[in-house]
């Protein structure tokens, strides 16, 4: 069981009082542009075993969305952080890096 808190609210709550959505930080193709980026929006997905962000909607509260960063072999949250933000602030970096040495932060194109 996750244990998440919401950085909108600040409550503290099981899994259950949220709903996933995705892959955090991922560039979205709508109208307009190509199809091969529109399919590699839709259909390449990254399913990472070790650190991953993810977005994630307080919809049992506050109802906004914002991004976790979590392992997820151990399931072990590292943070969370506001949705409008393009890639994870440094302290969250910071925690994943003295936890798994050789992680790096990875672009998202």
């Amino acid at each position: 069981m996750l244990i998440l808190t919401c950085p909108c609210c600040g409550v503290t709550a099981e899994e259950t009082e949220f709903h996933g959505g995705g892959e955090a930080h991922v560039t979205r193709f709508g109208p307009g542009s190509s199809e091969d980026d529109f399919h590699g929006y839709l259909f390449e997905k990254v399913n990472p075993k070790g650190v991953h962000f993810e977005r994630w909607r307080h919809n049992n509260g506050c109802g906004k969305w914002f991004h976790a960063a979590r392992c997820t072999v151990t399931l072990e949250v590292f943070g969370t952080y506001s949705a409008q933000t393009t890639e994870p602030p440094q302290d969250i970096k910071d925690k994943i890096s003295a936890k798994r040495p050789g992680w790096s932060w990875r672009e998202f194109a």
